[in-house]
């Protein structure tokens, strides 16, 4: 299935903006309430359900021979008409 962009925002922030952007999305997705976007005219909200794919990655992009760019990503997925259920196939992960 192909990708289709829902919402998309990119800029440049210093690092306590995104700790802030962290805690928002943290504290509605304990509270179970919706997550709500808005960048310019481009809105959406999103109601994340209990269980989620979560993937967190750390990248390197760039030339071998020239400058690098490192990433920090985080990701959740999950399947529009699934039913919640917890998939207990992947380890553990430790964040500190």
């Amino acid at each position: 299935m192909p990708e289709e962009i829902l919402f998309e925002s990119e800029q440049q922030l210093d690092r306590d903006a995104v700790a802030s952007y962290l805690r928002t999305i943290a504290d509605r997705l304990e509270g179970g309430d919706p997550v709500s976007l808005e960048s310019g005219a481009d809105s959406l909200s999103v109601t994340v359900p209990p269980t989620v794919e979560f993937e967190v990655k750390v990248e390197r992009e760039g030339p071998a021979d020239g400058p690098t760019d490192l990433g920090f990503e985080l990701e959740m997925e999950w399947d529009e008409n699934a039913s919640g259920e917890r998939d207990e196939r992947s380890g553990g992960l430790s964040i500190e």
